[in-house]
């Protein structure tokens, strides 16, 4: 199906998810499956980032976060670890210039200080030239796991508490999710995974909660325009009912 006949299919529609999160799954298996290390499947995969990116901006997505690097990802062997490092910092470097350009803002959100100090200073770097621009919000989620995020707001909300800032009683949800990393951003409306895998991974494990699930069967390197478009048709034909039943949906439409 022609990408623009999807689009318009999508702008007709309407209900475009204001937030996607997407599980970049696939990139070691689809490099296997053609006999090729696990590394080019990750520059493969870099591609699609851009691709993505751009379908994004097209059917005005407002906010984009991929989970690029996991906390559990570190115990991979060290030479692809060093390699996804490299990668990243490359991309960076070589994709600026067309952030800025295009008016894309650059966010991230993990434990950063874990990083390699030529990824993180790079990094820093470009979320700093990107900082004004009015876009499309692209979050990295880098050496990220959702319990971590989830166990530092818990020690920050601690520190409040101890300090005589806030009592017990005022830890509520709305406290919570401004604890997190996420504190600017919307929760997912939809949550994309590639590879077919039918599990979170740990990931954005709080904002969830009433997120759409799709998952694709296609390998992340080989997940396009199409791909995405058709799982934002997917999400269109939904009703969110966040807890309410169909009848109370369609009284407050």
């Amino acid at each position: 199906m022609k990408l623009e006949i999807l689009i318009n299919q999508i702008k007709k529609q309407g209900n475009i998810p204001s937030h996607v999160a997407i599980i970049m799954d696939g990139n070691g298996r689809w490099a296997k499956m053609r006999n090729r290390p696990r590394v080019y499947g990750h520059q493969k995969g870099v591609k699609t980032v851009k691709k993505i990116i751009e379908a994004a901006k097209e059917i005005d997505v407002k906010y984009l976060t991929l989970y690029t690097f996991s906390t559990e990802n570190w115990n991979r062997p060290q030479d692809e670890v060093s390699t996804l490092m490299k990668l990243l910092v490359s991309s960076l470097r070589r994709e600026l210039d067309e952030m800025i350009s295009k008016g894309v803002k650059l966010n991230t959100i993990g434990d950063i200080d874990l990083l390699p100090i030529q990824v993180k200073n790079e990094l820093i770097r470009a979320i700093e030239k990107t900082k004004n621009n009015d876009g499309i919000v692209v979050t990295l989620a880098l050496s990220y796991s959702g319990r971590w995020e989830i166990l530092h707001a818990m020690r920050e909300i601690s520190k409040e508490v101890k300090n005589g800032k806030i009592s017990p009683d005022d830890i509520d949800e709305e406290l919570v999710s401004k604890s997190l990393l996420t504190k600017d951003l919307p929760d997912p409306d939809l949550m994309i995974r590639t590879g077919g895998e039918y599990r979170i991974s740990n990931f954005l494990l709080w904002q969830l909660a009433y997120a759409e699930l799709y998952i694709c069967d296609v390998y992340w390197p080989e997940f396009g325009e199409e791909h995405f478009y058709k799982a934002i048709i997917d999400y269109q034909s939904r009703e969110r009912r966040f807890g309410k039943i169909s009848e109370q949906i369609k009284i407050n439409k």
